[in-house]
């Protein structure tokens, strides 16, 4: 490659990942194949060809293009990584992880790499596996807050609720704006019988995120567990209020609100309303 040729390659490819950043990414995979069309073995090019085609959900293309890339230099951990992030988005499962592992086995601290492999071991039940994947994410970055939440949701599922909790907690610390995190640390307490520790824990979700119907209709089962009819009625009518169909329809059969159904109260809330002529 002449010196010219190799000065157009890197404006092409430097045009790309500006594109990229900014969204562009149809225009940024043009700009990749300008500079492979000067440069066909330019495996970071092939790379970021590659994330653009995932950001638009072209996953198939995507892995092609991340092979093109590891073909040209296989020691690459961060392709291998997204591809297996592609691999997972078609719930090729078995695959990322396999993608997952080339990744470690090139950078063993590669914490997104151990965190992706745990999302999808978990999307394949393999629980107690994902634990530990999440617990090596960790190991390399102690803050990263989305290991903590994943690994709370992966133990979860194996009923291990004291640590479950513990999990959410370390999310927290690190990122006290976490939403999700205080809505499932609430549903944990709830299980465990910490009615009003779950309370206060879906009230700083709420504080996040008003507009949250999940956490009211699960505060309005934590009040129909005390015994309180009236906050219990007053929370479940502000959930079907934010996502009527959903919450009205969960209400009708749940066994949380054996009590409240006795209600005048409840039946009225329950019932379908036709919309008025105009």
């Amino acid at each position: 490659m002449s010196q010219a040729q190799d000065v157009e390659t890197t404006f092409f490819f430097q045009k790309g990942l500006h594109l990229n950043k900014t969204r562009a990414y149809e225009a940024a995979i043009s700009s990749y194949e300008a500079a492979l069309n000067l440069k066909p073995d330019y495996p970071d090019a092939w790379y970021n060809r590659g994330n653009s085609l995932y950001h638009l959900g072209r996953f198939a293309d995507a892995i092609a293009s991340y092979d093109q890339a590891i073909e040209y230099q296989p020691a690459f951990p961060e392709a291998w990584n997204n591809r297996g992030n592609a691999l997972d988005e078609l719930r090729r499962y078995e695959d990322a992880v396999v993608s997952y592992d080339q990744a470690i086995k090139y950078r063993q601290n590669y914490y997104w790499a151990w965190y992706n492999r745990g999302i999808s071991l978990r999307n394949m039940e393999r629980y107690e596996e994902a634990v530990n994947s999440y617990d090596r994410a960790i190991e390399f970055k102690p803050d990263y807050h989305w290991a903590w939440y994943s690994r709370g949701l992966a133990l979860r599922k194996l009923g291990q609720l004291e640590k479950v909790v513990a999990s959410y907690d370390k999310a927290l610390e690190f990122k006290p704006d976490f939403e999700e995190s205080w809505t499932n640390r609430g549903n944990a307490l709830y299980h465990l019988g910490q009615i009003d520790a779950a309370l206060e824990s879906y009230d700083r979700a709420l504080a996040l995120r008003p507009d949250a119907a999940t956490v009211w209709y699960n505060k309005a089962c934590c009040y129909a567990a005390q015994g309180n009819l009236d906050l219990a009625f007053d929370h479940l009518r502000r959930a079907i209020e934010l996502s009527p169909e959903e919450y009205r329809e969960i209400a009708k059969t749940s066994s949380d609100f054996a009590e409240l159904r006795r209600d005048h109260r409840f039946l009225s809330l329950l019932a379908t309303r036709a919309p008025r002529e105009t």
